[in-house]
């Protein structure tokens, strides 16, 4: 039993199936030259009482290995997964493609088939109970996903995590802003995708939040790519249809906020909603010249305008360069 056993499949999985009986399992490891003998090993299992304790799996055993090193991997267990990666910013829509395209699901769906999973509101209806769906809450992290795992379960995983950082202090600050936990991720969810820098986010809060009390369109760009994701019509470039849709989740087109989320946002974002900075800033613009993804601020149009004279010509010359590539 501890005799090391070479054999030629330390790069394969091998599949040990849920409610195979021990008498199988030891034919099986034979069949793949795992171990020499599967009446030795399966004689073993009975007189030591450990057929009860080996688990289904998908396992790589290493060359060379041991029967006894065999049965304790067996004791162990092994699910095979993937890793999966949630950026940031995502859309449910940028989700659902990267689920069909990068996970091993069981059954087997669609792009179509997921997003109608990522309608299942029940899985946040405590948190936010006028959510259409689950835009916003599918939290941006790597998952540990099991090959075979359905669409909803993967699903569940991010609302799982979304819920984790989610804390209770959040929903009453939320109240004493007035505004509902779903509102502060539709905020959260704009301030994800206006800036990749997350020291400048509260200050876009108070653009945000500025805005609101003024009743000034909010004017955020992205809100036109969702419209767009939405309409399966975006082609990675916003374009004079995309910022003149009717869309009410267009906020040049509509005042206030958009009905929900257009993304994943972090919880750097999250924080960023809760807690905006105090200023009397009401626009903002790429800073061109520091060309890190941060912004210059403003309180008045006069000032923004000047900002985005130096903007114009910066974003002609980045639509150019991707042209040309």
């Amino acid at each position: 039993m501890n005799t090391p056993k070479y054999h030629d499949k330390s790069e394969e999985y091998i599949k040990i199936e849920s409610g195979m009986p021990p008498a199988a399992i030891a034919r099986k490891l034979e069949s793949e030259d795992i171990v020499s003998s599967s009446t030795l090993l399966l004689a073993y299992i009975r007189i030591f009482g450990e057929g009860s304790r080996l688990k289904a799996g998908e396992y790589k055993f290493p060359s060379p290995i041991s029967p006894y090193a065999v049965l304790s991997m067996l004791e162990q267990g092994s699910v095979r997964s993937i890793k999966f990666t949630v950026p940031e910013g995502s859309t449910r829509f940028d989700i659902a493609r990267r689920m069909s395209e990068k996970l091993e699901l069981e059954p087997a769906v669609s792009e179509a088939e997921i997003l109608k999973s990522m309608d299942n509101v029940s899985l946040i209806s405590d948190i936010a109970p006028e959510a259409p769906n689950l835009e916003g809450y599918l939290y941006p992290a790597t998952y540990d996903v099991p090959v075979g795992a359905s669409a909803e379960e993967v699903i569940k995983m991010m609302v799982e995590q979304f819920r984790k950082i989610w804390k209770p202090e959040f929903t009453q600050k939320a109240a004493s802003m007035s505004l509902s936990p779903h509102k502060i991720i539709t905020i959260a969810s704009l301030l994800e995708t206006e800036s990749a820098v997350e020291r400048e986010r509260p200050l876009i809060a108070s653009v945000i939040y500025n805005r609101l009390s003024r009743g000034i369109p909010l004017g955020i760009d992205q809100t036109a790519v969702y419209v767009a994701k939405m309409e399966g019509r975006w082609d990675g470039t916003i374009n004079k249809s995309d910022l003149e849709d009717d869309s009410p989740y267009n906020t040049r087109r509509h005042n206030g906020l958009p009905p929900g989320p257009i993304a994943s946002p972090s919880v750097a974002s999250i924080e960023a909603a809760l807690n905006p900075a105090t200023t009397d800033y009401l626009y903002f613009v790429r800073n061109v010249e520091a060309n890190d993804g941060s912004h210059w601020f403003y309180s008045n149009a006069g000032d923004f305008e000047k900002g985005k004279a130096k903007y114009q010509p910066w974003l002609e010359k980045q639509r150019e360069n991707k042209k040309n590539q």
